[in-house]
């Protein structure tokens, strides 16, 4: 098997996928369980957070924080913990999945 592409999905987005196969039942319900947002949420807050312009939250942090959605800011650290954030930075992010 060849891989052409590599593109980093949300677990919304997955679970929209698995969602129309027919198999995969494990799957699906492990999705169930976990997605915490609908795909047109999650592209918001993709959108969202996209819109912050800062450098230091590459697309992988995002795809992390719509599907983790953080609600403090230890939770948020743990995802940088390649990058350190400053604390309005934090905020920042903070603010935004909080609406979520």
């Amino acid at each position: 098997m060849t891989t052409h592409n590599k593109q980093l999905l949300m677990l919304a987005e997955v679970k929209e996928i698995v969602d129309k196969l027919e198999e995969n039942e494990e799957m699906k319900l492990y999705l169930k369980k976990f997605t915490k947002l609908s795909k047109k949420d999650a592209l918001k807050l993709k959108e969202e957070l996209t819109a912050l312009g800062n450098v230091k939250i590459r697309e992988e942090h995002i795809i992390k924080l719509v599907d983790i959605l953080p609600k403090d800011a230890e939770d948020v650290n743990k995802i940088f913990s390649d990058t350190g954030l400053t604390e309005e930075e934090t905020n920042a992010i903070l603010e935004i999945t909080k609406k979520y």
